[in-house]
């Protein structure tokens, strides 16, 4: 069965000032997908997602969403989709009951369909039992997960979210995550930017920007499969000493630290493996945990952006 487009962009451009935020962007996001933008702080993923929001307009280029142009027709795409914005902006003097009820008079949900549909987000979000909570009172990921509610009152056909689970607890971002997923069985096209790469690994697609342009954009296995070379693994008692060593040996291609951990990218990790043993041993260097492991989405964003650079 052929994907349907949903959102199309063509040399999608937004400049502030002279300096360029979204660099001539060209992706196309299907129907009923959950596509992943990945990126540092100002790459661009907030100025996209207003893009497409219609909330600004480009200075160059087009997208076109849900059959209609950001520049040319905003007010429409806003009836079809839901946006979340990345800073809690809902109502905190009111519960979250009447925050519900704002939203569906915004949308002009009314009647039998109205009570429906919020009872319905009020479970699907778990927040049954806070309904007359205020919404500053509530937790971070309570927030998060009103404001997606709110952002559902009208049944949107596609939701952005930017960076939505920033700054909460892992139970909630989890949580957070499962709600998503059940939105996607339902069809709805999710387009979530992220800093979290295990987030990124849930998308069906994800697109790595930087500076304004995008990198690389593919399904997560392709995309750890874009690292150069085998990875080696291992934790050293001289972290410094260690890390200047390994950057001179022949067959190393990178080296990237994680947390207490070297993560060296060599040529071929079964020649490679010795002479890296060899080398700390010779230095006065100990290590634990040599071992060959594979990469994961962090190690590929870093090696990728380090190649950009």
């Amino acid at each position: 069965m052929e994907r349907q487009p949903i959102i199309e962009m063509r040399d999608l451009t937004r400049a502030f000032r002279g300096r360029v935020a979204v660099d001539h962007l060209n992706l196309t996001i299907y129907r009923g997908e959950i596509f992943g933008l990945v990126g540092p702080d100002g790459a661009g993923k907030t100025t996209t997602i207003r893009l497409l929001a219609g909330i600004m307009r480009p200075t160059e280029g087009t997208a076109i969403v849900a059959g209609h142009d950001v520049a040319r027709d905003p007010e429409a795409i806003k009836t079809r989709i839901g946006y979340m914005a990345q800073q809690f902006s809902l109502y905190g003097d009111l519960t979250v009951l009447e925050n519900l009820n704002f939203f569906a008079d915004i949308y002009e949900v009314r009647g039998p369909e109205r009570e429906a549909r919020i009872e319905r987000l009020l479970r699907f979000a778990r927040l049954t039992e806070f309904t007359g909570r205020r919404a500053a009172h509530l937790s971070g990921g309570m927030q998060k997960k009103l404001a997606l509610a709110c952002a559902l009152i009208h049944q949107p056909e596609i939701i952005f979210l930017d960076e939505p689970t920033t700054g909460v607890d892992p139970v909630s971002r989890r949580e957070f995550w499962e709600i998503l997923t059940e939105l996607h069985l339902e069809g709805v096209t999710i387009f979530v930017s992220t800093p979290y790469m295990d987030e990124a690994e849930r998308c069906s697609r994800v697109g790595l920007i930087y500076e304004g342009r995008i990198i690389v954009c593919d399904v997560p296995g392709k995309v750890r499969g874009m690292v150069q070379g085998d990875l080696l693994e291992l934790r050293p008692d001289d972290f410094r000493r260690a890390r200047q060593l390994m950057e001179t040996l022949e067959g190393v291609l990178e080296v990237q630290t994680y947390g207490d951990l070297l993560h060296v990218f060599v040529d071929d990790a079964d020649r490679r493996q010795e002479t890296v043993a060899k080398a700390l041993r010779e230095a006065g260097i100990g290590f634990t945990g040599l071992r060959q492991t594979r990469p994961r989405m962090e190690e590929a964003f870093i090696s990728l952006i380090r190649r950009q650079e």
